[in-house]
């Protein structure tokens, strides 16, 4: 696959290529982090199979009728599934319910194809499919249509079913190097060396990420100031640190909009009724490589439930709580932004901390902050850090699961303190 979009990714590539050659499995999983490209290498295998070019090698040739359908988002025998409506989950759909679901998939599928070839779906965010969306799709991955190819795309492996995980190959992708995020940036003119170097760090091999932030400078001050805020809560009193980081939920918020990453952006996908596929929100299929916002991991538990739920319902909290009128789906995004900078700050203080002198190299979030981390590095010791990230991995996991972001955001808030008392 030669003229794939993918960028980093070998491996997967390389499999993606033997499939083609061997004959492609009905359906596949492609697995990693958001913003790795798993939307983008589905793309890639949907251009080869619709690619009507006379040489197999040759595909996608990039020329053809078919390859240029797929590039413009109207293809009509690519057909999308992402999440929509509450909860950004994906339903099971069907004329009696809201939204496009499972059954509206099955539907399209089940019809003869309209190019006469192959037939390909790209499910994204996979594991936002509840169970009942699950269960109806488990019946076509047993008794699939001729020439259909189902790609899933998903974070958490774990939340899909082990039926429908058995039936698909599973193809992981992992976070691109630096130097490929910052080639896929200069290739597509998108920031200067410099700049394309801070993306790729902030990014953490998610090229799709890199990108967002490039289209969106406003977004990388917006992160710089969280990540500033966060070290400077670290010293604070109780107080303000739980009111501190409810204002942050809200900037989580605005950077979460800012960076316009909806999970499942891009992928062509029909209305019910419809006879072409159209690209989400006008977005062309072929800059689908920013399609998935990574759901960090992170969290905690530290206090007592008692304890947090006391701090979740204080005046100070409630009056610097702006971030609760959002949507619940908002909110939790927000959430899992937040934990992830905070993440990437508390693992570039440990590295501080360990390194000779407080060096820059290897950080991620960090770096125009070097010397507030060297400062904070010298009184946080890295065994300190190390138990927070434990902390911030649990919290990742609750607000995934639905526990409210504001309650997570305080029990973490109670915990990001220096090993000495804090006055308030």
């Amino acid at each position: 696959m030669d003229r794939a979009f993918t960028r980093g990714q070998p491996a997967a590539l390389a499999t993606i290529g033997s499939m083609l050659v061997r004959g492609v499995p009905h359906a596949i999983l492609l697995v990693g982090p958001g913003g790795v490209g798993k939307t983008t290498l589905a793309l890639d295998l949907a251009a080869a199979l619709l690619c009507i070019n006379p040489d197999p090698s040759r595909r996608p040739c990039r020329e053809c009728r078919g390859c240029r359908m797929v590039a413009s988002g109207n293809h009509p025998d690519l057909h999308g599934l992402a999440p929509d409506g509450p909860g950004g989950q994906i339903g099971i759909g069907g004329p009696d319910r809201p939204g496009r679901g499972v059954r509206d998939l099955i539907g399209e599928l089940s019809l003869m194809p309209v190019e006469g070839g192959a037939r390909v779906a790209i499910i994204e965010a996979a594991d936002r499919l509840n169970e009942d969306a699950q269960s109806a799709l488990l019946r076509t991955l047993e008794e699939p249509p001729t020439g259909v190819v189902i790609v899933l795309c998903a974070e958490d492996e774990e939340r899909i079913l082990p039926t429908i995980h058995s039936r698909c190959a599973r193809i992981r992708l992992s976070p691109v190097g630096v130097r490929d995020v910052e080639e896929i940036l200069a290739q597509a003119a998108l920031a200067d060396p410099p700049t394309a170097t801070r993306l790729a760090r902030i990014a953490s091999g998610r090229p799709g990420i890199a990108i967002a932030y490039a289209k969106a400078p406003e977004a990388a001050i917006i992160r710089a100031e969280i990540a500033r805020t966060l070290l400077d809560l670290l010293g604070a009193g109780r107080t303000r640190r739980l009111t501190g980081v409810r204002d942050l939920l809200a900037r989580a918020a605005e950077l979460v909009r800012v960076l316009d990453l909806p999970v499942g952006q891009g992928v062509p996908r029909r209305s019910p009724g419809s006879t072409r596929a159209t690209s989400g929100r006008g977005r062309t299929v072929a800059g689908s490589a920013v399609a998935a916002a990574e759901s960090a991991a992170a969290a905690s538990a530290a206090p007592t439930a008692s304890t947090s739920v006391a701090a979740a319902t204080t005046p100070e909290a409630d009056a610097a709580d702006s971030s609760v009128r959002l949507p619940a789906a908002e909110r939790r995004r927000a959430a899992m932004t937040l934990i992830e900078i905070w993440r990437e700050i508390v693992r570039d203080l440990a590295l501080v901390g360990i390194a000779s002198g407080g060096t820059a190299a290897g950080l991620r979030g960090g770096v125009d902050l070097i010397d507030d981390l060297r400062d904070a590095s010298e009184r946080l010791p890295s065994p300190a850090a190390a138990v927070f990230l434990q902390r911030l991995s649990r919290a990742g996991e609750l607000v995934a699961g639905n526990v409210a972001p504001e309650l997570v955001a305080d029990v973490l808030a109670l915990a990001w303190r220096l090993p000495t008392r804090a006055t308030a």
